[in-house]
């Protein structure tokens, strides 16, 4: 027998809880919204979160509007004033055009 738990894991090892804590999941859905522009961006760029800074910051801002997570200014998230100025608005909206599809009106 092996001396690691029941998959492979060490017994003698703690679990490290996570760095900000534990917050409460949306079963709401309140800001899936924000959750599926951002995810369509991520598709679109090719994966490159980067370029799909502003839709991450509105999804975090939703879901400290909503007591979803602990509110925190953003520049404490990584964010700068300068990150969402950075995308002109004919860019956002081709993205978010294309997250509700072609034949879809939102």
């Amino acid at each position: 027998m092996s001396a690691g738990g029941a998959f492979g894991g060490n017994r003698g090892v703690r679990p490290v809880p996570p760095e900000k804590g534990v917050f409460p999941l949306d079963h709401l859905h309140e800001c899936d919204l924000e959750k599926k522009d951002y995810l369509a961006c991520l598709k679109s760029t090719g994966f490159q979160s980067e370029k799909c800074r502003q839709f991450s910051k509105k999804y975090l801002e939703c879901r400290m509007e909503r007591n979803l997570m602990a509110k925190q200014d953003m520049s404490e998230l990584g964010f700068r004033s300068e990150d969402v100025m950075n995308t002109s608005p004919d860019k956002k909206n081709n993205l978010e055009s294309s997250a509700s599809g072609p034949n879809e009106e939102r």
